[in-house]
């Protein structure tokens, strides 16, 4: 899709410096842009690439305009500038509307007139889809699902019944959402299936990553928040609930009756241990594992950060000798108390 740069300003609300006539038709690297396209900088650690643009235009802020030897396009957050231009010029497939024949569909289905259906979908009793949703090639819509406007499940997505997924959502490939995930009682060495009667309500604006899993809730609902990212691989467990705009890196889970703050930032492969708490604006960089509620906002961190693989074992090593340790530094206070009182 091509525009012009004057256009973009006007509609993001953004100042220009430059020739508001020229078309720009894509988004790129610094290094990589082209004579029509756009990129941005917001990193002054890179300010020399700027010098070698042969990019259109770069998005920049204020403090950078001048050393640019492009047209700018001048806002206070470059790279959410950059991200709303990039939706404009790279605009998604959306598909026409209308239900393909090999679609599978319940009879008693409702589905807007300008939704897309696409071949060997399978849409349950009830279910209900609305204006321009986007069904993907091979997915599963689940009795009772309701999808509001503007949905987008890419492809192979399995939405379970009674899911409620609201506007402008995006569920990728693979995504399965509503599966009963682990439900047991555990009973004289053996386990007992815990029929999970909830289900999952999923926000607007919501966008969850390829392969990701959303169990349904055991009695009550597993939500996730308006605006909340979800990365590639992520398990979410049953009854969880997840804050607004909170985001979770890959591979990051969350066991059951985990409850996630708004605002909240989970590092990939971060694990989060059932039945606890985290507040808002939480950090928990790559890795750690929570087994404790968190109360107060900020970064936490847990693990050893790589090192060569003999200081890996020094370092472990010293680990397992600080009990003992800390036992002999208690001894030698108490002795030092001792010979104090004497004295």
């Amino acid at each position: 899709m091509m525009v012009t740069l004057g256009d973009l300003a006007v509609r993001f609300g953004l100042a220009l410096r430059g020739d508001p006539d020229r078309p720009v038709d894509h988004v790129g690297t610094l290094a990589g842009a082209g004579p029509r396209g756009i990129a941005f900088l917001a990193n002054p650690k890179r300010i020399d690439e700027l010098a070698t643009a042969n990019a259109a235009a770069v998005i920049l802020p204020a403090n950078l305009v001048e050393q640019s030897p492009v047209d700018c396009l001048i806002a206070d957050n470059p790279h959410a500038a950059f991200a709303r231009i990039a939706d404009v010029l790279h605009p998604k497939a959306m598909g026409p509307a209308g239900i393909h024949p090999s679609a599978v569909v319940a009879p008693d289905a409702r589905i807007d007139s300008s939704a897309h259906v696409g071949p060997l979908v399978v849409i349950g009793a009830r279910a209900v889809i609305g204006a321009r949703a986007y069904i993907g090639p091979g997915c599963v819509i689940g009795d009772e699902v309701e999808l509001a406007a503007d949905v987008r499940l890419v492809a192979r997505v399995t939405v379970l019944e009674r899911v409620t997924v609201g506007a402008r959502s995006v569920l990728d490939a693979g995504v399965v959402v509503g599966s009963e995930g682990f439900g047991n009682a555990h009973e004289e060495g053996r386990w007992v299936h815990v029929p999970q009667v909830g289900t999952v309500r999923i926000g607007a604006d919501v966008e969850i990553g390829a392969n990701s899993a959303i169990d349904r809730g055991a009695l009550e609902d597993t939500i996730i928040g308006d605006g909340v990212r979800i990365d590639n691989l992520v398990q979410v467990g049953h009854n969880c609930t997840i804050g607004a705009h909170s985001a979770l890196a890959g591979c990051a889970g969350l066991a059951g009756s985990s409850h996630v703050g708004a605002r909240c930032r989970i590092g990939g492969g971060a694990g989060i241990a059932g039945h606890l708490r985290i507040c808002d604006d939480v950090t928990i960089t790559g890795y750690t594992f929570v087994t404790g509620d968190i109360r107060e906002p900020g970064v936490y961190s847990g693990g050893i950060p790589a090192e060569s693989a003999a200081d890996w074992r020094r370092i472990v090593g010293r680990l397992k000798r600080i009990d003992g340790l800390a036992r002999r530094v208690g001894d030698l206070e108490k002795n030092l108390d001792l010979t104090k009182s004497e004295e």
